[in-house]
């Protein structure tokens, strides 16, 4: 299978599509096997009687080959090289109509929902040092040092992110109202105001994959695509180039609009806009008093753009693949898309430890009442009961490509399609990102 995602047969091809096209075939010699290759993909088990040799008076034996049909796109070869060619370790096999969600839910050891304090305020503890820590690095880094110790902070300051997200879920303390304080808190150097987010979050929750329901991410529209031509270059490069930064966007768009909120939900909704700008009216200022605008740069904007980085990043692994479906009301199965829809991926250990283990996600979306501390224990119960149905990765650059470069637009039979086959004249920065993102896994 060739390397480069750019290359590969499959990333444009819906998971019950045949990857195999008609393409020129090449014959290879082995003994007793004959290797065919179908555009720069080798398949071996082709049975032979004889291959085809050259003789010295170019004279050729006939050969006589019985093809193997390609796997059948149900079946653990064709989800093994999908998985490879995806950059994924394993891609689930589909989930049986039968099974409900209580059904998973059930299966889980009843410890894994427990919360302990403990544990809850050892997380506030990591995010507050290697926060405090990431600080110092940046006030004691040389210029060119300065990039690691803003990844380190982003890093850190994400951890806050995650905290905030148990507060959300109620899954931080027994005690509701030390939950909506600690939340608050968590998320102000994020200028992320709690309620507005907790509110939109739910309903990913419960509507997770769901087309047009969905509050995190979502494939574009063709309609949309092709009706505002003014606005086909930003989507391209929301898309494709920044995608790792496109939380920015859902952000600003989201959690400021009053109007986008329901009557009851308005009060609590104020009171944390009112946080943020807080926030931002004094503590800016005196960031700015006590190290000057480019202070501001280094110390605040620089992590919270690395904050944003991972945000971004684990949002889109998390949720799309290009066999992950979107699926409208009337044909979703909300253990289809919790279970089967989305994705466990390991990062390295430092990231994971910082971000309090939020990319053992899999659990957390088939119960949000787990504690993120809780979550590798109820990981490990799902992949003994559920693990075929399981999609796992392992953070690798042919994942990346795949999402930023194939997974752009809804097609109702292919998930998505890229924006170089809807508007490939207008989509350089895929075709960049193509040439310029490495394509290992």
């Amino acid at each position: 299978m060739a390397s480069r995602l750019a290359d590969s047969a499959f990333l444009f091809m819906g998971p019950h599509q045949s990857p195999f096209g008609s393409q020129k075939i090449a014959s290879l010699h082995s003994p007793g096997i004959c290797q065919l290759k179908w555009g720069g993909l080798q398949l071996k088990g082709i049975k032979q009687s004889r291959c085809s040799v050259p003789t010295k008076r170019n004279n050729f034996i006939q050969a006589v080959a019985i093809p193997v049909a390609p796997s059948s796109p149900d079946s653990a070869e064709y989800r093994k090289q999908l998985a490879e060619s995806y950059g994924f370790k394993q891609i689930g096999e589909p989930l049986p109509e039968n099974v409900i969600l209580r059904d998973v839910i059930e299966s889980l050891p009843k410890k894994v929902f427990e919360i302990d304090d403990v544990k809850a305020w050892r997380s506030v503890l990591i995010s507050a040092t290697s926060y405090a820590l990431g600080l110092f690095m940046i006030s004691k880094a040389p210029w060119y040092l300065l990039p690691l110790a803003w990844a380190w902070t982003g890093t850190a300051v994400t951890g806050f992110f995650v905290i905030g997200h148990d507060c959300a879920h109620k899954s931080f303390s027994k005690n509701k109202l030390v939950e909506d304080i600690v939340g608050t808190l968590a998320f102000l150097p994020l200028i992320y105001p709690y309620e507005p987010w907790r509110f939109k979050h739910d309903k990913h929750h419960a509507k997770t994959n769901m087309l047009a329901e969905d509050t995190a991410w979502h494939p574009v529209w063709k309609g949309e695509f092709d009706e505002v031509p003014l606005l086909r270059k930003a989507l391209i490069f929301a898309y494709g180039p920044f995608r790792p930064w496109m939380s920015i966007g859902h952000w600003y768009l989201w959690h400021f609009d009053l109007n986008k909120f329901r009557p009851n939900e308005v009060k609590r909704v104020k009171i944390s806009l009112a946080c943020v700008f807080a926030f931002m009216a004094i503590g800016w200022p005196l960031i700015i008093f006590k190290t000057g605008v480019m202070g501001w740069i280094k110390y605040w904007l620089m992590p919270w753009l690395g904050y944003h980085f991972w945000m971004s990043t684990f949002t889109m692994v998390h949720h799309t693949a290009p066999h992950i479906p979107f699926k409208p009301s009337d044909k979703w199965n909300a253990a289809q898309a919790q279970l089967n829809g989305t994705v466990h991926c390991d990062y390295p250990r430092w990231i994971e430890i910082l971000c309090h283990d939020i990319n053992v996600h899999i659990p957390h979306h088939v119960s949000t009442r787990i504690p993120s501390y809780n979550l590798k224990a109820a990981h490990e119960s799902l992949q003994q009961n559920w693990g075929k149905y399981m999609n796992e990765a392992k953070w690798n650059w042919r994942l990346m490509k795949t999402i930023m470069t194939v997974c752009h637009v809804y097609d109702e039979t292919k998930n998505y399609i890229s924006f170089e086959e809807v508007a490939p004249e207008e989509s350089q920065p895929i075709k960049f990102l193509k040439q310029l993102m490495p394509g290992y896994a």
